[in-house]
């Protein structure tokens, strides 16, 4: 066995996993570090101890009673967390550990606890109230839509509007419906119809996504804006089995941004198969009086026979008769002319509508600012003009111009 020199220090274990510590705690003192919870315990003691693990390797981890008091969740398996530690080493075993004195919950958790919260803030303020509600219009002249401009959500709300109910007016304000920008613009294009007063009814729509995606319709600012909205507002914010804060506050819920579309417009060919329902009821209803009124004169007819006077009671009921065809014809006439009146006020709205002179091979030409030209006085040589045709659009330019 070689000698061991009187220059070279002996350590104990003890003293080596002490010194360790020390070197761990004042070399790297407080830092943070983020990973996935795992091996939760909570003992009698009341300390907290687990593991913290990423894709490759893995440490462990003690949260002492004081500090685990202040935190604002219980942990558990599967979480992903932010924590602030001090590392440290557990002279007992000489562990390597880390001293967790804060935990931050990261991910989908947090944010629906913080959804949770404000459902209930706002619930036990009145914004959810049914008697605050607005009712939507059956026949709205202007549907205005609050979403974005590009997402698959405006095409299939303008599909929906098309076929159903092609004479309404649509005014699109366009707003970011993702992101951090995205509740305060949401909120700024309810304020400008608002205060435009242009639309009738208002449809809040985006397609689905996670709840990080659907997050601003969850911010306390949209709700607020939601509720003070004059305009009656439907939302259709993205799949069925999303909810968001929105939908709560807001005058209707659809589950989808086209159900919102159906939701705010009548179905025309319903509209018709409802007229003829109540004129078969009509007519049922005047039939079944006029069968009671016979029943009634056959009965009278019978017992007046004692006393003779059939001659006049045919007389009446062949004038009763008379008056019943009468009666049949002008109800099959009137319901005729308000059927025509029907046909008539829809063929004015697509007459009226742009689209439909523009199909008959008009144009709309435009400058270079948007703004429609009607005199040739405004034009001059050689500027660029737009002209739009029932299908697309082209750029000319002024060559000549006749007064």
């Amino acid at each position: 066995m070689k000698d061991i020199s009187h220059s070279e220090e002996i350590y104990t274990v003890s003293r080596l996993n002490r010194e360790a510590r020390l070197l761990l705690e004042e070399g790297l003192g407080v830092i943070w570090i983020e990973g996935e919870i795992s091996n939760f315990a909570a003992p009698r003691s009341g300390h907290w101890y687990f593991s913290l693990k990423d894709d490759t390797a893995q440490v462990r981890c003690a949260m002492f009673r004081r500090e685990n008091g202040r935190s604002e969740f219980i942990p558990a398996d599967g979480m992903h967390v932010l924590a602030r530690v001090r590392v440290s080493l557990y002279e007992g075993r000489g562990d390597f550990q880390l001293l967790i004195e804060q935990l931050v919950e990261m991910g989908e958790g947090k944010l629906q606890r913080a959804f949770e919260a404000l459902k209930k803030k706002l619930a036990a303020a009145g914004l959810f109230s049914e008697e605050h509600k607005k009712p939507i219009p059956l026949l709205p002249k202007t549907i205005g839509i609050i979403t974005s401009p590009t997402g698959a959500a405006i095409r299939d709300i303008l599909s929906v509007l098309r076929r159903r109910f092609i004479s309404a007016n649509v005014i699109i304000y366009p707003a970011l419906v993702q992101g951090d920008l995205a509740a305060a613009s949401l909120v700024e294009s309810i304020k400008i119809a608002n205060m435009r007063r242009e639309c009738d009814v208002l449809i809040l729509a985006r397609g689905g996504g996670s709840i990080e995606d659907l997050w601003p319709f969850n911010e306390e600012i949209v709700a607020h804006a939601i509720y003070k909205s004059r305009i009656p507002i439907v939302s259709g914010v993205g799949h069925e089995i999303d909810f968001t804060i929105a939908d709560f506050v807001a005058d209707l819920r659809a589950p989808t941004p086209s159900v919102a579309a159906e939701y705010v417009t009548p179905d025309v060919n319903q509209l018709i198969d409802d007229l003829n329902q109540q004129k078969g009821y009509l007519i049922r209803l005047m039939q079944n009086q006029v069968s009671q009124i016979k029943q009634h004169l056959l009965w009278v007819e019978r017992h007046l026979q004692q006393q003779h006077p059939l001659r006049r009671l045919k007389s009446e009921i062949q004038q009763f008769d008379f008056y019943f065809q009468r009666l049949c014809l002008a109800i099959n006439n009137k319901l005729k002319q308000r059927a025509q009146q029907l046909q008539h006020c829809a063929a004015q709205l697509d007459t009226l509508s742009p689209l439909s002179t523009l199909r008959r091979g008009y144009a709309i030409v435009s400058d270079s600012f948007g703004k429609v030209i009607t005199n040739v006085k405004k034009l001059k040589l050689d500027e660029k003009v737009s002209i739009k045709l029932h299908e697309g659009s082209f750029i000319s330019s002024v060559e000549k111009v006749h007064e």
